[in-house]
């Protein structure tokens, strides 16, 4: 189904908000970086995340998951969650100093010496993970240590900007594909070219498999798992864990999904990332939509109707 165009207003309304981000990110890079981070941070768990809806989604999510969390629990961890957020949007706008923030720290974790060994036979490498700590702070690591790492992401729904937010991921290192079917193959044919790539893959998907997350079924795409198989790239779950000071990170990629069912690959990188967050829930991206019960219960009654017929 095609897109809905936007109406003049809607556009207005992008752009408006467009130029409010671009300022506010002008400013913000002006101050040090400790007072950046820290400032970006305390915006969005105090400003931003209530004005826009945020922090009630949530502590939606968390009750869907954990609805013997205590209240307070649930108000702490969303408030956390949305300083993180703030906190790794601006990192990822200053390229040179997030490299530097990670430059000489020890990378940890057995999947680095299987990217090792993969790039020095020219094998390609897909590195997996979710929206938790920051990212982006393993991918500036292996930059740092001369690696060449592309990537796939998914456009924000802003056009405005999402013409910064790309140019910036392209900046770091390249290639980065626009999510769809011309970027999963233009991803694909950097992989078989030997080369790294980036997904992420903890986002909601209609049509993607019912794969349990915490608990709940949260739609999951295959497609990482599928494509690491047809071009034969190790799979490997990495995470940038946001260290107890909020400015420093571990960096850990671990050891390499076996290949197999492209289903029980995404299981395991799921369950992979299921245990960080319960490790740190307040690293992981709460604020974005990632089960939809409502939407799921929707097409169920609708399955149902179509199995039973008239």
């Amino acid at each position: 189904m095609a897109k809905r165009a936007k109406s003049p207003r809607d556009d207005r309304l992008d752009r408006a908000t467009d130029l409010a981000g671009r300022a506010a990110i002008r400013l913000a890079l002006l101050l040090p970086w400790g007072a950046r981070v820290r400032l970006m941070g305390w915006l969005m768990r105090r400003v931003v995340a209530p004005l826009a809806g945020w922090r009630a989604r949530a502590r939606a999510n968390l009750a869907h998951v954990w609805p013997d969390l205590p209240e307070a629990e649930r108000r702490r961890i969303a408030d956390a969650a949305a300083e993180n957020a703030g906190r790794t949007m601006i990192e990822n706008y200053d390229v040179a100093g997030l490299r530097a923030r990670v430059r000489g720290r020890p990378l940890e974790g057995a999947g680095l010496a299987a990217i090792e060994a993969a790039q020095a036979e020219g094998r390609p490498v897909l590195l997996v993970t979710g929206h938790f700590g920051n990212h982006e702070a393993p991918r500036a690591a292996l930059v740092e240590r001369g690696h060449r790492v592309g990537g796939l992401y998914r456009p924000m729904a802003n056009p405005h900007f999402n013409a910064h937010y790309a140019a910036n991921m392209h900046a770091l290192s390249g290639p980065v594909f626009e999510q769809g079917r011309r970027g999963t193959m233009g991803l694909v044919r950097h992989l078989r070219a030997g080369g790294m790539g980036v997904l992420l893959f903890d986002t909601y998907a209609g049509a993607g498999a019912p794969i349990d997350f915490l608990g709940k079924p949260a739609p999951t795409l295959t497609s990482a798992a599928e494509i690491a198989r047809k071009t034969g790239a190790e799979l490997i779950p990495f995470f940038g864990i946001r260290g107890p000071d909020g400015l420093s990170f571990r960096i850990v990629f671990e050891a390499p999904v076996p290949h197999g069912d492209p289903l029980e690959m995404t299981r395991e990188m799921s369950a992979r990332l299921e245990a960080r967050v319960r490790e740190t829930p307040e690293q992981w991206f709460w604020i974005h939509r990632r089960w939809k019960p409502e939407r799921q219960a929707r097409r169920q009654r609708r399955r149902a109707a179509a199995s039973t017929g008239p």
